[in-house]
């Protein structure tokens, strides 16, 4: 593997963010040390000592730490301070990618809510990332050993769904998502697309998007020498692909795809957006305030987000 740096931000600093990456450090120090070296956590030094304290593990030495804030957090509690922090540790990590100093960037949780309060109105990390890199054609996608999806539509209300799909968006995102494949070296990768309607519109009786919309971005992607197949039933498309049917499914908004993916991954799921300069990778969770502090939060989720960054970075 050529040489890399890895940026982790640490998140809102009162979230499970601090206690995730405490964890995950302790588990590559124990799995994948050689590692360590090439990993700089953007945030709060002193809040990742006192987590680490409390959890009786120590923070590797061969780990950097940019520390940008001092502060004194009460877990679960946020306030405007750690807001800014949290959105000041991002800022930093994406000074460091625009600066070819890091080649991945890892996010800890994040409060949207938060974001709002500080005047900073971005929906979260990979609209963000996008207005910043001047990338206009992105995919959020979410990875597991299990399962793979792809959204055409992300944080948008559901009542504004129909009008935000189009063939355009379709193709874009079956474009990204085949190159994700590729880089993950799927062999002959198969991708296949949810219907809108129930029953992907019964032949036009429950709907006709999929006649109008769908199925003309199907063949054009087919033109175009990418393997996207439907629009399929996506009641029934999601138990296909967990029996090895399809790598990828494409989902056309949010919960479409994140209700079965999280069901399945919710655990060890990993959070990552396509069409970037760069590679940014994060945990499936939250913030999770209701657990901050209480040393029970689960790391698989942030440990398989830094395990893809390196595997996209090996290859």
């Amino acid at each position: 593997m050529r040489f890399f740096k890895i940026a982790i931000s640490m998140g809102c600093p009162a979230g499970i963010g601090p206690e995730i990456i405490v964890k995950a450090l302790d588990y590559f120090k124990k799995e994948n040390p050689s590692i360590l070296k090439n990993i700089v956590i953007i945030g709060d030094k002193k809040v990742l000592l006192n987590i680490s304290n409390n959890l009786g593990l120590s923070i590797p030495k061969e780990v950097e730490i940019d520390s940008l804030s001092h502060l004194d957090i009460i877990p679960g509690k946020p306030d405007l301070e750690g807001y800014k922090a949290m959105a000041n540790y991002f800022k930093k990590a994406i000074e460091l990618a625009k600066n070819k100093e890091i080649q991945a960037i890892v996010t800890a949780p994040i409060s949207k809510e938060g974001l709002n309060k500080i005047g900073i109105n971005y929906s979260g990390h990979t609209d963000w990332l996008a207005k910043e890199f001047n990338v206009d054609k992105y995919v959020m996608a979410f990875y597991g050993e299990k399962m793979i999806v792809s959204l055409v539509t992300i944080h948008i209300p559901l009542k504004e769904v129909f009008q935000n799909i189009d063939i355009e968006k379709i193709v874009n995102t079956a474009r990204l998502s085949y190159g994700f494949l590729k880089k993950l070296k799927v062999e002959n990768p198969k991708m296949a697309i949810c219907g809108l309607n129930p029953h992907a519109g019964e032949g036009g009786i429950l709907g006709d998007e999929e006649k109008t919309i769908i199925e003309k971005a199907v063949e054009k992607c087919k033109k175009d020498g990418i393997p996207l197949y439907g629009p399929y039933p996506s009641d029934s498309l999601f138990y296909w692909a967990y029996k090895g049917k399809f790598d990828l499914i494409i989902a056309l908004y949010h919960d479409q795809g994140l209700i079965p993916f999280k069901l399945i991954h919710f655990e060890d799921g990993v959070n990552v957006t396509l069409g970037l300069p760069i590679i940014r990778t994060s945990p499936c969770h939250g913030t999770a305030y209701d657990i901050a502090g209480k040393g029970i939060a689960n790391p698989k989720s942030f440990i398989s987000a830094i395990n893809l960054s390196l595997k996209l970075l090996s290859n």
